[in-house]
């Protein structure tokens, strides 16, 4: 059984047990989340598409960790002008893991 959940503007395939990566939540470490933007769900080769959302479909997870991501460098330059701008950036993210899908 997996489903398509929207979670922070973004759309992740998940299943039972896995852990994902997303865009920090506000919820503490530990906390029990429901997202209920469930876009399609599977169970068993029978496949509901939402339309655009599947009503009455949730996924539970709990937030395992708060962490950063690697940093990303940014450098922009223009030849032969003398621009040259270096920047970094480290996208702050959330780890989840997926107790279960209902729906």
């Amino acid at each position: 059984m997996f489903a398509v959940v929207k979670i922070a503007g973004f759309q992740f395939k998940v299943q039972k047990g896995q852990k994902v990566y997303v865009h920090r939540l506000p919820q503490n470490e530990g906390a029990q989340v429901t997202f209920d933007e469930v876009l399609l769900v599977e169970n068993e080769g029978n496949v509901t598409v939402g339309k655009p959302t599947v009503s009455g479909a949730s996924v539970s997870a709990t937030i395992v960790q708060h962490l950063k991501d690697d940093k990303v460098i940014v450098f922009k330059k223009k030849r032969r002008k003398g621009y040259k701008k270096k920047n970094g950036h480290r996208q702050s993210l959330t780890q989840i893991q997926i107790d279960g899908i209902t729906g």
